[in-house]
């Protein structure tokens, strides 16, 4: 991304990259202008431009940021049983997505708006945390702790679920973020069981 040099200069930058993500998610990216975020900013729109090349850069790097840090985040205990490792992976996931709800639904939704070089980046980054998971559902087949048919379906459909709580949950809801982790747990250990022994 191109900046000036300074730390006046990084706190901007840091600003332009945190009214994009706002604007996007509440309006979508087609929707949003380059003189928007200039004026969530509070800077002139000829300003934006030491900081980011165009509209699309930024979108790219949000979401390249989001999942990087994803990944960077994550720690498979490979020393635990096939069944710890997938509890750590949904309670770590449900966690991380929660505290990142513009972030997440970037990442999800705006994926039309990518140019075909990012979408690739993206799409690399995203399959690169979906081999993680079906490491861990492999593994687990592989020990007889889980019976599923195909490991990358069940790993697709396994994010797809934990990713939904997003959609619904509020912190001041009926149930807490720990209850919820516990349900969604149950539900995924569950239908990874399959004919296996229940975990």
């Amino acid at each position: 991304m191109a900046r000036t040099v300074g730390s006046h200069s990084d706190t901007t930058a840091q600003r332009v990259r945190a009214a994009a993500l706002t604007l996007f998610a509440r309006h979508g990216f087609a929707a949003v202008s380059m003189r928007q975020i200039a004026t969530e900013v509070g800077v002139q729109v000829g300003a934006l431009y030491n900081y980011t090349p165009d509209k699309q850069t930024l979108l790219f790097d949000l979401m390249r940021s989001h999942l990087e840090e994803l990944l960077d985040a994550f720690e498979d205990r490979q020393d635990l049983p096939p069944p710890a490792r997938l509890e750590a992976f949904v309670r770590f996931h449900i966690r991380f997505h929660h505290k990142r709800p513009e972030a997440v639904f970037i990442a999800y939704m705006e994926l039309r708006n990518l140019s075909p070089e990012n979408f690739a980046v993206i799409e690399d980054l995203r399959r690169a945390y979906e081999n993680r998971l079906e490491a861990i559902i492999a593994a687990g087949v592989a020990q007889g702790a889980f019976d599923v048919a195909d490991t990358k379906i069940a790993t697709l459909a396994a994010i797809a679920l934990l990713t939904g709580v997003n959609t619904w949950f509020r912190a001041d809801g009926r149930l807490t973020l720990d209850a919820v982790e516990a349900q969604y747990w149950q539900m995924v250990s569950k239908a990874l069981a399959g004919t296996a022994n229940q975990l």
